[in-house]
């Protein structure tokens, strides 16, 4: 996908990065563009599915954050797994992983005692056979 996006797309990606409300003409203000010219650019980007979704992100005044890695047993399919694990309160995503685990979830709560809760619920999901919980304590750099 990359071959096919140039300087100037990679450019608008990162400004919508960081703030996804800027305007197409504060955008071609930055990069010398019109604004007719940067319309079109994201109009592209977005057919051609470099651009999934414009979201926010959300201060849910939660700040205990943790990523627990998961064994599944193979006899348990990790998508059925995956769906169990997005009905826990405090789990906000899933992923399905390489390598000695085979899922990880991220895990968002108010405290130490909600994520020991969330983490032993996750502990009795049918197939789960191992967890390793890792605490986040600060994000370095935004997406």
């Amino acid at each position: 996908m990359s071959a096919e996006l140039d300087e100037i797309d990679h450019a608008i990606l990162e400004i919508l990065k960081k703030d996804s409300r800027k305007s197409f003409t504060e955008i071609g203000s930055q990069l010398n563009l019109s604004e007719g010219a940067i319309r079109r650019r994201v109009k592209s980007l977005i057919e051609r599915g470099v651009i999934k979704a414009f979201t926010i992100e959300i201060e849910r005044g939660h700040h205990v954050r943790a990523f627990t890695f998961l064994s599944v047993d193979p006899s348990v399919p990790t998508p059925k797994v995956a769906d169990a694990l997005t009905k826990i309160a405090g789990v906000e995503t899933v992923y399905e992983i390489t390598g000695e685990y085979d899922a990880v979830a991220l895990i968002s709560v108010p405290s130490m005692q909600e994520l020991n809760k969330c983490i032993e619920a996750i502990r009795n999901i049918e197939g789960i056979r191992d967890t390793n919980t890792i605490m986040i304590l600060r994000q370095l750099r935004g997406s």
